[in-house]
């Protein structure tokens, strides 16, 4: 019998897997802290006796290299790969046993697309294959996006992911388990999955590239891609160097001095509490990334790569889950971290700073032509409907375009409100008027606002 433990990575939306059989096993995409992947060993127990890559990822950094150090296990990646380290490299056909025992092998094959040199790998048990590993080529509905090598091989790479996909789908059973790296979250695929789990069979009736022609499909995948977060730029060599060990360690304590003099020398000062504590009271300067939101793509997205961050937590617990969040897009060591809230941040006789909250009906009764109504969502959803008269910057663009947000009081709104909260943080921190709709963007209509569309 084999079995398949999925690591999932929820706030970077990706998943690895560790699966194997009685006594040894194969790690696939590990993530950069390790010791999830150990501790699913352990309670196999199994020896993780191969790691692999299906490429170079753009998205997270990996911890491969280490987990290979660490237990000795050979560590296998694309042989195309330009990296700088030692490793086993795999072409097309290359299979390797992951359990004697248990009949496993592992079957390497070439899937170009997501990158130049992708490899999906297809777990076999005597002989039958019975999953796929498929990384950031066929993923749950969709497949990953082909832009993030080169622009002059962007069509290129989309019709090798038509060809990729199907290259899957003719070679293997229908029963196959398909178990893809990205599609859950991930700005790595090229739509979100439309499901938890599937199968080959379940591609073929669903995914578009599977039930499109290729020109159709490239056309519409071309059409649909949005922009890259910006730490993107920073994974690929990193990944490719090899990323040093992690260190989760507790950072420094800041007491309210220097929290002070770290604002005053333009630091980032992030705080991680929800947004509704942060909008009821913070340190003035801060900036709100919830640590239970996409804490990782949008800190890594949005602050000046390099620059000295400190951590605001409500508790040490909160400290350290996003300390080890961060570390995966290589966000390292934070510069300090206090833990408690604005009592303990702020120096004896300080006030916190605050703003409202509301929702869209709270809007709708206001005089619209007296506030700026600022919309921070992604063009794809601005597309679909948004309030008439209103701003748009995507999140991502805000804090490097506030001098193109109108004077006024602001009230900004996203979605559902995450990203708002965001926004709001660095507007107030801007010293501008703001207040943060948190509402679902459906109830903009219903309120009573004119919502455009087309």
């Amino acid at each position: 019998m084999f079995f398949v433990d999925v690591i999932g990575l929820e706030g970077l939306g990706n998943r690895s897997y560790l699966a194997g059989g009685d006594s040894e096993a194969v790690a696939v995409d590990p993530p950069r802290d390790i010791d999830q992947v150990l501790t699913a060993a352990a309670r196999r127990g199994v020896r993780v006796s191969h790691v692999v890559e299906t490429h170079v990822h753009n998205d997270y950094l990996t911890g491969g290299l280490e987990l290979a150090r660490i237990t000795g296990a050979a560590y296998l990646v694309p042989a195309d790969a330009n990296v700088s380290f030692a490793r086993v490299p795999v072409s097309d056909g290359d299979t390797v046993d992951i359990d004697t025992g248990a009949g496993l092998t592992l079957t390497a094959v070439a899937t170009p697309g997501h990158t130049p040199h992708h490899t999906a790998y297809v777990l076999r048990e005597a002989g039958r294959p019975v999953a796929a590993f498929t990384g950031g080529s066929l993923l749950i509905g969709t497949v990953g996006r082909p832009d993030l090598v080169e622009p002059r091989l962007t069509e290129q790479l989309a019709r090798a992911q038509h060809a990729s996909a199907h290259r899957l789908a003719d070679a293997l059973p229908d029963d196959t388990a398909v178990l893809p790296t990205h599609g859950f979250g991930s700005f790595c695929s090229s739509a979100q999955a439309d499901g938890d789990t599937t199968t080959i069979g379940r591609e073929k009736a669903a995914n578009t590239a599977l039930t499109t022609d290729v020109d159709t499909f490239v056309a519409e995948l071309l059409a649909g891609l949005e922009d890259v977060p910006a730490y993107y730029a920073h994974m690929g060599p990193a990944n490719a160097a090899g990323p040093a060990p992690v260190d989760l360690t507790p950072p420094a304590v800041a007491d309210p001095q220097e929290i002070a003099a770290r604002l005053a020398a333009g630091e980032w000062v992030v705080d991680l509490r929800n947004r509704i504590a942060f909008a009821e009271g913070h340190v003035a300067g801060s900036f709100n990334f919830e640590a239970d939101g996409k804490l990782a793509t949008y800190l890594a997205w949005l602050i000046p790569w390099g620059k000295p961050v400190t951590l605001l937590a409500e508790s040490a617990a909160q400290l350290h889950a996003a300390q080890r969040e961060l570390v995966r897009v290589g966000i390292d060591r934070p510069a300090a971290a206090a833990t408690g809230g604005p009592a303990a941040w702020l120096a004896e006789g300080e006030s916190p700073a605050t703003f409202p909250r509301a929702t869209f009906a709270r809007l709708a009764a206001e005089d619209l032509d007296g506030i700026v109504v600022l919309d921070v969502r992604r063009d794809s959803e601005r597309a679909e409907g948004w309030i008439e008269g209103s701003v748009h910057i995507p999140i991502h663009q805000v804090h490097s375009r506030l001098g193109e947000v109108p004077e006024g009081t602001v009230w900004v709104h996203c979605a559902g409100g995450m990203r708002a909260a965001i926004a709001a943080s660095l507007l107030d921190a801007a010293g501008r008027r703001v207040v943060a709709v948190d509402d679902g963007f459906d109830a903009a209509a219903d309120a009573g606002l004119t919502v455009l569309t087309g």
